[in-house]
């Protein structure tokens, strides 16, 4: 019969033929027969299906087969016998080179008829063995699929006791080698599943024997963590993973995190390969595992590493969200990553160049998945530009991006950001600042935050960019019995001639640290800067004084006791003088009094007043920016400052009301038309300037610096509970005050007063309204009679015959910006740019300098962006717009240079005399020698960083180009179906990229 039966399945009859011959076969085998017919048709059917070429002839051998072991199952048993299934384990089947791959089939088949047999516990014994040596010499996915598939079917073969657990852990060094070699989407479906298969056997044996669970997840930790595989394991290791039992997780996290066997470079090793992970389609709480043990190394305060794995995996986590099948979990650890790395912004801004492709993405495949992903995505953007504020350059596209997805309220960003940080000890982060591996692009050095003290970087940035303060600072001779200003002048010349990409200010901290402010938190820069102003001019003061003392006692030349005569340098480059004069409305009778000021406090006017249409007595001027000679008779007054009231009073001498004037651009010598606003200057259509006038202009309804100087100097009437007492009256009377300047300071320094006490809330309020910022500004000073003459001397503009003011131009230089919504929170960062003055080619008429026509417009001067160690090149526009990108980000403190040839002609002459303007300043000695000591020390140090970092992340696992996933969505427009970006599915080729 068995003859029979191979000249039918070889012969050349047709299909159908065949079948039937088979059938009949087949049926005459269910008849009793003697044994030797019974092993023929064994031995036939046997070498139809481990050899059969075609699955035809398979099928035909496993049919009889299954007849056999039926219908004859004594001769089957006799046939099926352990020297046999040794054989075939051990040797296979088959011509050499060409040996059959259908063995595990075949005794998967032939066990369920000798399950009864007396036989069959040696079969198992054996099986046992065989499968555990069948699975150290790491079988390909689809052989370990074929143990698996056995196992489970036939339990009794699972390896037992000790070796039960050898298997375990063999199994799982198995699937650490699995590869799928074909990007085709079957294959790699067919490859998914046999990884399911062989993890689900694993999941069969930890729930009838939990005690090898640990085991072997630490044979699983051992693998992912090793630094000397020449391959990575296989992402199909997160298959093992999704089966451990969650309520063991906080066990094995503790375990792992507080042994000290394993090393910070293995431990890193791990958690890299561990997020790779989560491009794995099929796992089920591999993010909890991710971030889970995340928490874990922060709990041990093991901050490095989490710091080198986010940096270095958080782009292609980020880039998973282009994938539905797997969006879930990688959201989940993306969210972790971000909202945990708050010590800085550097894990975020890795980010920013891909965050607007992949909305639109999002946007694009129109799928709930998506629609939930972007508004999650939207609130963790927020969370981050609320927790790194002080980046509207970068931050612009990515706002636009977002722009229509819904906003978090701020309680809920200080939440997520509460419960996800690494420690509630700021301290415990603060030397982890960002690694900066280069000066910046722009040259200028970056301070280091020390824990909240951006208000004193922005402060010291802002002054270290006033250049005529900064010269003199640093011209300042050793020995000058001013500590403080010393360690000013070392600061200064560490920022101008140090290598690091950003300096400590620690050391002046300390020394110009207010008694009052509370240590690590957020102060008033404001506060800061009149605290640090007063402490400078009040030390030079007392050096003064000292001289007074040495020069009773002639101990002092001539040279020095000039130099001590002179004002202190706060007076000289901030200081400012003010006359505040009170006119009794019954007598008449006027008082006033001068005072100095290192700054004006600019209150906001009341919402119902209407700015534009006001009138003061003082003609602050808003221009455009570039270089313009004065018109004639520019804030000319005359007789009393006293403007016109609505209600004349009695005895009121005539005084012509004085419009606030906001001037636009105009070319230079074009005389301004005091009542046309905003509307005056160029035709807007054909100036090249006409877009940065209307920036540098406010908003019909909007305020702009001008409007609260003008609110500031304008008449304030003292009645009911304020009424002055008047010493001719002798009584109290109602009375007006007005403030008049009658002496410009070569810096003015203007802080808006944005932030006012609440008694609703009993807590200090922010004004957010968006201020215009004029980048040129023209400012009235009170000028004396017997000054007049002097006035036109030294070039200023035209002035008054009698008591009247004159217009001293200021050129914007500094504007620090404050981000949040009180001043007890938030960060500053600030705007700066060098002023310098310009001097024509020849020699200077009447020995005045004045404007050069081919001097470059005063827009073009390069503006920088200051944000602690961050300093980047940015633009007069970004400094106007920064408000309306960014509502909490507003200007706060405004830093103004005047320009040469007003009243400040004798100290520019000083100053350039002294060549504090022109050229670079000498150091001393001790203080240059420091400088070149620390940049020695710092070339040093990078040397030996780069061979630290270069040990302790050169075994970091490699991962795949992740920005290819990024360029593929924006480039194949045409995939649909399956798990392409847009829809689910795509090519095979998008598929492959994703998992492997």
């Amino acid at each position: 019969m068995d003859k029979i039966l191979e000249a039918v399945v070889m012969s050349s009859y047709p299909t159908n033929v065949k079948q039937g011959l088979v059938r009949r076969v087949i049926e005459a085998a269910k008849q009793p027969m003697d044994s030797e017919q019974c092993w023929s048709m064994l031995e036939l059917s046997t070498k139809l299906y481990l050899t059969g070429d075609t699955k035809y002839k398979r099928e035909i051998g496993k049919e009889v087969l299954e007849v056999y072991g039926h219908y004859h199952p004594e001769e089957f048993e006799e046939f099926f016998n352990v020297r046999f299934l040794l054989s075939l384990l051990q040797e296979g089947y088959g011509p050499l080179g060409k040996r059959s791959h259908y063995v595990l089939d075949y005794i998967q088949l032939g066990l369920q008829f000798i399950l009864e047999s007396p036989s069959a516990n040696n079969i198992f014994s054996l099986l046992r063995i065989e499968v555990l040596r069948k699975i150290c010499e790491r079988p390909s996915p689809k052989q370990c699929a074929k143990i698996s598939r056995l196992l489970t079917q036939h339990p009794q073969c699972i390896p037992t006791g000790k070796h039960q657990l050898l298997f375990c852990q063999q199994l799982i060094r198995c699937i650490g080698h699995f590869q799928c070699v074909s990007e085709g989407e079957e294959e790699i479906m067919e490859f998914l599943e046999q990884v399911n298969k062989v993890s689900g056997l694993l999941q069969r044996i930890w729930r009838t024997q939990t005690s090898t669970i640990l085991p072997s997840l630490k044979e699983l930790f051992t693998i992912i963590s090793s630094t000397e595989e020449q391959e990575a394991p296989s992402n199909a290791l997160a298959s093992v993973v999704q089966f451990v039992p969650l309520e063991l997780m906080d066990g094995v996290i503790r375990n792992l995190t507080n042994d000290d066997s394993i090393t910070d470079v293995q431990m890193m090793m791990a958690i890299g390969r561990m997020i790779d992970w989560v491009s794995w389609p099929l796992g089920k709480n591999i993010d909890k595992w991710i971030i889970a043990l995340l928490k874990g190394l922060a709990a041990v305060k093991k901050f490095s590493i989490l710091i080198e794995v986010t940096l270095s995996k958080i782009e292609k986590v980020f880039s998973k969200l282009l994938y539905p099948i797997v969006r879930e979990g990688a959201l989940s650890v993306l969210q972790y990553m971000l909202l945990s790395f708050q010590h800085s912004h550097e894990a975020f801004h890795l980010l920013l160049p891909h965050i607007p492709r992949l909305v639109a993405s999002l946007r694009k495949e129109d799928s709930n998945s998506a629609t939930s992903s972007l508004e999650q995505l939207a609130e963790l953007i927020h969370c981050m530009f609320f927790r790194f504020s002080g980046f509207p350059d970068l931050y612009e596209p990515v706002l636009e991006a977002v722009k229509a997805l819904p906003i978090p309220n701020e309680d809920r960003i200080k939440h997520l950001l509460g419960q996800n940080a690494w420690t509630s000890q700021k301290n415990e982060l603060a030397c982890f600042y960002p690694r900066l591996a280069s000066k910046s692009d722009t040259g200028k050095i970056g301070l280091i935050n020390l824990g909240n003290t951006c208000y004193m970087n922005s402060i010291i940035q802002s002054l270290f960019m006033a250049s005529d303060f900064r010269h003199s600072v640093l011209n300042l001779t050793e020995g000058n019995s001013q500590p403080l200003m010393t360690k000013l002048q070392w600061l200064f010349a560490f920022l101008e001639h140090s290598q690091r990409p950003a300096i400590s200010p620690e050391s002046f901290l300390s020394a110009s640290w207010p008694p009052w402010f509370t240590p690590g938190a957020q102060q008033d820069c404001s506060e800061y800067l009149k605290y640090l102003l007063d402490r400078l001019h009040e030390e030079e003061k007392t050096g003064k004084r000292i001289y007074q003392k040495l020069k009773e006692s002639s101990l002092m030349s001539q040279a020095v006791e000039h130099h001590y005569l002179n004002k202190t340098l706060i007076e000289k480059m901030f200081g400012g003088k003010m006359m505040t004069k009170i006119r009794c409305l019954k007598c008449l009778n006027v008082s006033s009094r001068e005072e100095a000021f290192t700054d004006l406090s600019l209150a906001f006017p009341p919402s119902d007043r209407n700015m534009h249409g006001s009138t003061s007595i003082l003609p602050v001027e808003e221009i455009g920016p570039q270089f313009i000679e004065a018109p004639e008779n520019t804030g000319q007054l005359t007789g009393s400052p006293w403007i016109r009231r609505k209600t004349p009073v009695a005895g009121d001498p005539a005084a012509s009301p004085m419009p606030v004037e906001t001037l636009g651009f105009q070319e230079p010598g074009e005389a301004a038309n005091p009542l046309s606003g905003n509307d005056v200057g160029v035709d807007k259509a054909k100036d090249p300037l006409s877009a940065f006038g209307e920036q540098a202009c406010a908003p019909k309804d909007s305020r702009s610096v001008p409007d609260l100087i003008n609110y500031f100097l304008s008449p304030e009437r003292l009645t009911a509970e304020n009424k002055y007492h008047c010493e001719k009256c002798a009584s109290l009377q109602d009375a007006e005050k007005v403030a008049e300047l009658t002496e410009g300071p070569h810096y003015l320094i203007l802080t808006l007063l944005r932030f006012s006490f609440d008694p609703r809330t009993m807590k200090r309020k922010k004004i957010l309204d968006n201020v215009s910022i004029p980048v040129v500004l023209k400012l009235p000073i009170l000028v004396a009679p017997e000054e007049t003459e002097e006035v036109c001397q030294c070039g200023k503009d035209s002035a008054a015959p009698g008591s009247g003011f004159m217009s001293v131009v200021y050129d914007l230089c500094s504007v620090v910006v404050h981000s949040g919504i009180s001043s007890e929170s938030g960060h500053y960062y600030c705007y700066s740019r060098e002023c310098t003055d310009t001097l024509p080619q020849g020699q200077p008429r009447d020995g005045v300098p004045k404007p050069t026509s081919d001097k470059q417009l005063d827009f073009e001067i390069q503006w920088y962006l200051f944000n602690d160690t961050r300093v980047s090149f940015s633009s007069f526009e970004s400094v106007s717009n920064v408000t309306s990108f960014f509502p909490k980000d507003t200007a706060y403190v405004l830093f103004y240079r005047q320009r040469p040839g007003r009243q400040s002609c004798l100290l520019h002459e000083a100053l350039a005399e002294a060549g504090h303007l022109h050229g670079e300043p000498s150091l001393h000695k001790d203080l240059m020698e420091a400088i070149s000591k620390d940049n020695i020390l710092y070339l040093q140090e990078q040397e030996k960083e780069a061979r630290n970092r270069a040990a302790y992340i050169s075994a970091l696992p490699k991962s795949p180009l992740w920005w290819r996933d990024l360029d593929r969505d924006k480039d194949d427009d045409s995939s649909s179906g399956g798990c392409s970006p847009a829809a689910g599915g795509g090519g095979s080729g998008s598929f492959h990229g994703l998992v492997f």
